[in-house]
């Protein structure tokens, strides 16, 4: 980030913590005053061309890494250079580049270079290109427990990076985002920005991710036009061969030496049941072998349960159509973005509580340009599986501490601080002897998710 966008970010701050300030002091103490959208805070790039920037790092298969990162200079190698000690690289590797046009736009060359193997739990000293700073990440481990972090529609505003600094106050072991990264919507130069903006926290953990309607950027249908997810595609390139997945747009990949297996869905690509999504989704769900991985996770972007006004029914088809897969595989949590508020619900199964389907949570509230979704229906006919919604920024925390339980807590950002809302400790449906797959589920309220 430039002197210039530090400066702009830390008077906007200083303005909005005054405001908050006064606010509150007119406020009873236990009001909370629901913060404005944030201005957008584009960051340049000031160093020279050959020098790395955007740079992010994401998950391989058990004990390799992708390492990401764009030049305006054409002629920089895709090399990168690593070790376990700082400036003494021991290791390297050789990758392969990408660009593409957008209309009048070219990007840099687009660099992603797979690293490893790696050792779990392990802090890496790398540097890419063979030029300009040197950077540094720390794989996962290599069992439970592990630490999922979890924040959508992030855009790049200052409650963006009001809520990656809570994030990163905290240690983690990987950040997942349901969709909507850069709110470039077609503004090339703005994913530009994005990759600058989050790169102090995308190279030093991996950042798993996947589409929202925000990275379609579909253009007219003329000859020559960008294809959608074009730009997505090509920065953010995630591992769906290793999950057995032809496209970006939906995989899966392993956490903590596959007790936890993630699920990253595309709700932007065809997901009926005569559907490749839904055929690769069958195929990933039924070859999870439970015993050796008690928890499993999907992540959307559209969310299937929703009170809110906002996006009111969009996931309904797609629920109609793979929800019964996730119900029979037990999936224990499923993360969705795009409604820019705070949701979590009960156990859940076809519109009804039930203790052996997932718990959905709506966390579209990473600190987006356009605001907050406040219009929850109190009387929606979902209302009663809908345990706690709030409309404020923040992130959640998925704790994963061994096969049989798990801790949730979602965080606002109450001004400077990361204010803990919401709390649960979840059982995995892997270790519940009425929910075994196969069994038949009971169908009674499933309305207190704790142990």
């Amino acid at each position: 980030m430039t002197r210039r966008a530090d400066d702009v970010l830390i008077a906007g701050t200083l303005v909005i913590f005054i405001v908050f300030f006064r606010c509150a002091a007119a406020a009873a103490a236990t009001e909370y005053v629901r913060p404005p959208p944030g201005r957008v805070i584009f960051t340049e790039h000031t160093k020279p061309a050959s020098h790395p920037q955007q740079v992010h790092v994401s998950l391989v298969g058990a004990n390799h890494m992708r390492v990401s990162w764009i030049t305006e200079d054409k002629h920089v190698k895709s090399v990168v250079e690593y070790g376990k000690v700082s400036g003494n690289y021991t290791a390297s590797a050789t990758g392969e580049h990408t660009s593409y046009r957008y209309f009048l736009y070219s990007s840099g060359k687009i660099h992603h270079v797979k690293i490893g193997p790696l050792g779990p739990g392990t802090v890496y000293y790398y540097r890419c290109g063979m030029a300009g700073d040197e950077f540094s990440l720390r794989t996962p481990p290599a069992a439970l427990p592990v630490e999922l972090a979890v924040a959508g529609d992030l855009g790049q505003t200052e409650w963006t990076a009001s809520t990656l600094s809570h994030v990163g106050r905290t240690d983690y072991d990987v950040l997942l985002v349901p969709g909507d990264l850069s709110y470039a919507d077609a503004q090339q130069p703005l994913w530009d920005s994005f990759g600058r903006f989050v790169q102090k926290y995308a190279s030093r953990r991996p950042w798993m991710v996947t589409e929202g309607n925000h990275e379609v950027e579909a253009a007219m249908a003329l000859p020559g036009s960008p294809r959608p997810f074009t730009a997505y595609a090509a920065r953010w390139r995630m591992p769906y061969e290793e999950s057995g997945s032809g496209t970006s747009l939906y995989y899966s990949f392993d956490a903590a030496g596959g007790a936890v297996h993630v699920v990253m869905l595309g709700s932007y690509a065809d997901f009926n049941s005569s559907s490749e999504q839904y055929r690769w989704l069958a195929r990933d769900l039924a070859a999870v072998d439970r015993g050796a991985t008690p928890w499993v996770v999907v992540l959307l972007h559209a969310p299937w349960y929703n009170t809110n006004a906002a996006h009111e029914g969009e996931g309904e088809a797609m629920r109609k159509a793979m929800e019964r897969l996730l119900y029979e595989a037990r999936v224990d949590v499923v993360f969705a973005g795009h409604v820019h508020a705070y949701e979590r619900f009960t156990r859940v199964y076809n519109n009804e509580a039930n203790p052996c389907g997932p718990v959905h949570i709506t966390i579209g509230d990473g600190g987006n340009r356009e605001g907050l979704a406040f219009d929850f229906r109190k009387n929606h006919k979902l209302a009663p599986l809908s345990l706690m919604r709030e409309a404020s920024f923040g992130h959640g925390r998925l704790s994963v501490v061994n096969a049989t339980a798990a801790r949730w807590t979602w965080h606002r950002n109450d001004d400077a601080d990361s204010t803990v809302r919401d709390e649960i400790w979840l059982e995995s449906l892997a270790s519940n002897g009425a929910c075994r797959q196969g069994s038949n589920a009971a169908t009674a309220d499933s309305q207190n998710d704790e142990l």
